[in-house]
């Protein structure tokens, strides 16, 4: 009798054991990382201006991020960016804010600018996929992302302005 009950149980478990091994193959198999590719969508226009003399610095395409997707996903999984290209960060407020590079593949500069579109603080060449914090160090509604060193090319300073059309 204990041999059948044994039997009974045992043909069960093994089924299961075999089953759960055999599906969890097939899952892993059909889980494979899919590459990203993200391209440029140009959404307004952006110029800086020297606060000074009011003379126009750069020209700049820019894409937006404005909802909570696009401003958490920014420019992460591009490989690239053009130097006359940027992202602009619009938030419905001022605030302090901090960025970082988690999926970042390319080095950025990261200006933060005020609710008076005038740049408060600029991050320099921030290093792709660190994920340490870069913080402003005022408040700040907008913010500006562009390839590392072009904040240095153009000669931004604190003060500094932008204006913007979207589309």
């Amino acid at each position: 009798m204990k041999r059948q009950w044994l039997k009974l149980i045992t043909i069960p478990i093994i089924g299961v054991v075999c089953y759960s091994s055999i599906s969890c193959k097939e899952e892993a198999k059909s889980k494979t990382v899919k590459a990203i590719t993200v391209s440029f969508k140009k959404e307004g226009e952006l110029q800086i201006k020297k606060s000074v003399s009011d003379s126009i610095i750069t020209k700049l395409d820019i894409e937006i991020a404005d909802d909570d997707y696009s401003t958490q996903t920014g420019l992460m999984y591009r490989d690239h960016m053009d130097n006359n290209q940027g992202m602009l960060f619009i938030f419905p407020d001022s605030d302090y804010r901090s960025f970082y590079m988690k999926n970042t593949e390319i080095a950025l500069d990261i200006i933060y600018i005020s609710e008076h579109k005038q740049i408060v603080s600029i991050q320099k060449n921030a290093k792709p996929m660190d994920e340490t914090s870069l913080p402003s160090e005022a408040p700040a509604k907008y913010v500006l992302e562009v390839n590392a060193g072009l904040s240095d090319v153009w000669n931004l300073e604190k003060g500094d302005v932008i204006e913007f059309t979207s589309f």
